[in-house]
């Protein structure tokens, strides 16, 4: 694939949408639709986004036998989908601050630890460069609702049991899906 230009189409409050134009190895003229974060990108290097947008948050209780997840109304699907909690990092915070904040709103509990960060990685790579900071540890607490009125979400704490027939007749994220199914099988 050769790069030959890109154009922004529209900015939106959140998200920008562009158009990559590029040509195939066959010398075809192709068009790859996206959206970012980043409201300049101008160039192909622009696309290597240097900086996490936003936080997935990978919790267990204290005990190890249960982990947490969000039922979370989705407009994009229009459906009730399952989630780890996660969210935007805000101007001037940190990974671990904006996975602190996003947990508590959505869920009313606290981080007791982080155990683990996970390396780079992207939150929808066939249509976006978002890049998200993704953390594993224990949350306890008090469950309470979200702080945001333009949220709909039910966390709650699931066995591994839980998860298995959760994952045969619900729909998820892809990343909750994955790592559920990986860790319901220990």
């Amino acid at each position: 694939m050769e790069f030959e230009f890109l154009e922004k189409k529209e900015q939106g409050k959140f998200i920008t949408r562009y158009d990559l134009h590029y040509r195939t190895s066959d010398d075809q003229e192709k068009i790859y639709e996206m959206i970012s974060r980043n409201p300049d990108l101008k160039t192909m290097d622009d696309l290597k986004n240097p900086k996490e947008d936003a936080v997935a948050i990978i919790m267990h209780d204290e005990t190890g036998e249960k982990i947490l997840i969000n039922k979370e109304f989705r407009m994009a699907t229009g459906e009730w989908v399952y989630n780890f909690p996660a969210g935007l990092i805000d101007e001037g915070e940190t990974a671990e601050q904006a996975a602190r904040r996003e947990l508590k709103e959505e869920t009313g509990l606290d981080v007791i630890r982080i155990d683990d960060w996970w390396g780079k990685c992207y939150s929808a790579i066939g249509f976006s460069n978002e890049r998200n900071a993704c953390c594993v540890g224990v949350a306890g607490g008090t469950f309470s609702e979200s702080t945001s009125t333009q949220e709909e979400i039910v966390p709650g704490w699931y066995t591994k049991k839980e998860i298995r027939n959760l994952l045969k007749t619900e729909a998820f994220a892809v990343r909750t899906q994955a790592y559920c199914y990986l860790w319901s099988r220990q």
